[in-house]
């Protein structure tokens, strides 16, 4: 197992495919982009499913997320995707991505194994699309979602950030589209994770900013808590049910602790944190010949280095030196 000094048990493990992606949003990365991975930096298809292989057979892993970047850029994804659906005991897949590329490709990575998928979408409104974006792709990303639903990579879960005097008033609207798709809408804070560093807590729009918003058009009924597990989102039913909506509030409701995750980067680094300034290279130790049973054993030590929490309620926080592309949603 993977276990920390707090006694929580790592069990969800996220994996980054690589650190590239075809939008430029603007919370996440400049317009320019950023310096990219090279090819020998990244982890190959076989080093990706060693260490999944090694995460299910050896420390317990149950759940495993392909993120990016972007994570449709990666070629070979489908087979990533099949090997891993192959092993024992076999982890539940999914997938977070922005949905470009996915209505090409939801079919053949259902068949390859994969159970589901989280497609980011902060507006409906293709105008403010291209604002936060810096790219025309609205129509994109809606077929894919369809594609996804037909393709039974369900639950198709979507992913919404509010930013401040651009998408804030959408919330409802959001909420109602995705009731009426059978999609389940998240709502999350946008966090101190930028490229640019220019997250700022008192701009930011809040969980109870998103919930006020949400009921001036819904009834929406708490979900008992201790049902929640070790999971990000709180969640409501909305009007009465049985469509649900949740909001991941990672900087004002930390839920560090019953985290459950442990994070692996595009080029082999164990992450215990989103938040986290400290990594551990298992690319090295993969590549210097290493068995098994000693990365398993780096693996289990670097999970004893994870903090209690984030740090982000402490005045001193300061930002990973990585942005989320880089570390794998």
């Amino acid at each position: 197992m993977l276990v920390d000094t707090y006694g929580r048990v790592a069990t969800d493990l996220r994996v980054s495919l690589t650190d590239r992606c075809n939008l430029r949003c603007t919370y996440c990365m400049p317009e320019e982009g950023l310096r990219w991975l090279a090819k020998p930096e990244l982890l190959t298809d076989d080093e990706i499913v060693r260490l999944v292989r090694i995460a299910v057979t050896d420390l317990g892993i149950t759940e495993v997320r392909f993120t990016g970047g972007e994570p449709l850029l990666r070629p070979g994804l489908a087979g990533i995707v099949g090997r891993c659906a192959a092993l024992t005991p076999r982890p539940r897949l999914s997938l977070t991505t922005n949905g470009i590329g996915l209505a090409r490709t939801a079919a053949a990575l259902r068949a390859a194994g994969l159970d589901r998928v989280n497609v980011s979408l902060d507006t409906l409104r293709p105008e403010v699309f291209r604002t936060l974006t810096r790219r025309d792709r609205h129509r994109d990303v809606l077929d894919g979602l369809d594609a996804a639903r037909a393709a039974g990579l369900t639950p198709v879960k979507v992913n919404a950030v509010l930013m401040p005097g651009i998408n804030d008033d959408e919330a409802p609207a959001l909420l109602a589209w995705a009731v009426e798709r059978g999609y389940e809408l998240r709502f999350i804070e946008q966090m101190p994770l930028d490229a640019q560093h220019g997250w700022k807590r008192d701009g930011m729009i809040t969980a109870g900013d998103i919930l006020a918003s949400l009921r001036t058009r819904f009834d929406l009924t708490p979900e008992d808590r201790d049902d929640r597990g070790s999971a990000p989102a709180e969640r409501w039913t909305v009007d009465g049910g049985p469509h649900r909506v949740g909001v991941i509030a990672s900087v004002t409701r930390p839920f560090c602790a019953a985290c459950d995750r442990t994070r692996l980067t595009a080029d082999g680094q164990v992450r215990t944190c989103l938040f986290a300034r400290e990594e551990t290279d298992l690319r090295a130790a993969l590549r210097s010949g290493r068995p098994d049973e000693e990365i398993a054993g780096i693996w289990r030590h670097a999970m004893l280095g994870k903090k209690a929490g984030s740090g982000l309620d402490d005045p001193a926080f300061r930002q990973p030196e990585r942005p989320m592309s880089a570390i794998g949603g």
